[in-house]
Order: C-alpha cells, then sequence, then structure tokens
C-alpha cells in the first residue's frame, strides 16, 4: 500500500514542472526555492514529510490513512493556463475518473479551483482533491490522495487546515 501511495506522490509531483533554482528550504513554515516563496503550516501530528526529489515542494504521508498530502508551486509566465487545463495534467495516470464536485473558490486573494474526484490508479480506487491557485505568474497545486471513505474524510480535514494556512509570498 505505501508503495501505491509513493506512486501517487511521484506521479503527481511531476506532472507540473518546477521552474526553481535549486537551493530550495523550509523553515519556520515558508518554502523557498528560487522565485517561489510561499508560508504553510506542515499537517497535523500522525503526518510524516517525504522527500520527492524532483519536481516536488512539499510532501506528507500519514501511513494510519494510507495518504499523501503534496503542495507544489511553480513561477513561470509560460504556466498562465487555464485552471482546468492545470488540473487535466495533475489527473494524468488516472483511470475511470468520477469528478464528485468542482467549485470555484477565493484563495489567497484569487480565484481557485477546488475539485473533488474518485478515481483509480493501477487500478485502486482513490479518492483524489485538488486545488489549484493562478497568483503573480505562478501556480501552486494542492493535491490529497487517499482510500475513498473515512480515511478520505479525516485527512481532508488535515488537507483543510494545511490550506487555511497557505499564503503565497
Amino acid at each position: 500500500m505505501r508503495s501505491l501511495i509513493a506512486l501517487s506522490t511521484v506521479l503527481l509531483a511531476s506532472l507540473l514542472p518546477s521552474f526553481g533554482c535549486g537551493g530550495a528550504s523550509y523553515t519556520g513554515g515558508v518554502f523557498t526555492d528560487g522565485n517561489v516563496s510561499f508560508a504553510v503550516t506542515p499537517p497535523a501530528a500522525g503526518w510524516s514529510a517525504l522527500r520527492v526529489e524532483e519536481h516536488n515542494d512539499l510532501a506528507w504521508f500519514s501511513e494510519d490513512l494510507s495518504a499523501v498530502i503534496q503542495v507544489n508551486g511553480s513561477c513561470d509566465p509560460r504556466l498562465d493556463l487555464p485552471l482546468v487545463a492545470l488540473e487535466n495534467h495533475l489527473l494524468i495516470g488516472f483511470t475511470d475518473r468520477e469528478r464528485l464536485e468542482q467549485l470555484s473558490r477565493s484563495f489567497d486573494a484569487r480565484e481557485a479551483l477546488d475539485s473533488h474526484l474518485r478515481a483509480k490508479l493501477d487500478g485502486v480506487v482513490r479518492e483524489l482533491r485538488f486545488v489549484i491557485l493562478k497568483k503573480d505568474e505562478c501556480v501552486y497545486d494542492f493535491a490529497l490522495v487517499a482510500p475513498p471513505g473515512a480515511s478520505f474524510e479525516r485527512a481532508n480535514q488535515d488537507f483543510s487546515t494545511l490550506l487555511e494556512s497557505f499564503e503565497s509570498r
């Protein structure tokens, strides 16, 4: 199970390119990498930081919930695409997609796309939540991947708290 979740993280992390200049750091709740900078509070106890080498800013794994939370920021004017197109990049590799909810919401003083889906990854059903924000020539994507049902619901509470703490810099 853990390898499937790790695969989910690597897949999500690799889909939107990172254009940072290296030297990433996450100190005092502030992530900085080149021209990408944002503040976000890590999830509550029970989540362990994951290290994904390429194209990922921050990710956490909950063994109890078999869930992954990921946060990524990329600043490049070439990423000025519609939010739905950016979401489609995050869905690459997922099959049998069922959209449960999609809404536009205010997030960090901009409009963001907030989507809740159920889909399969390598034949295994997962429940997903993506929030995608464009602000000041940057794209920020947030992802939650978990088994459907109670595991997703519990992980989504921590994901929502993390989202509330986000602030672009």
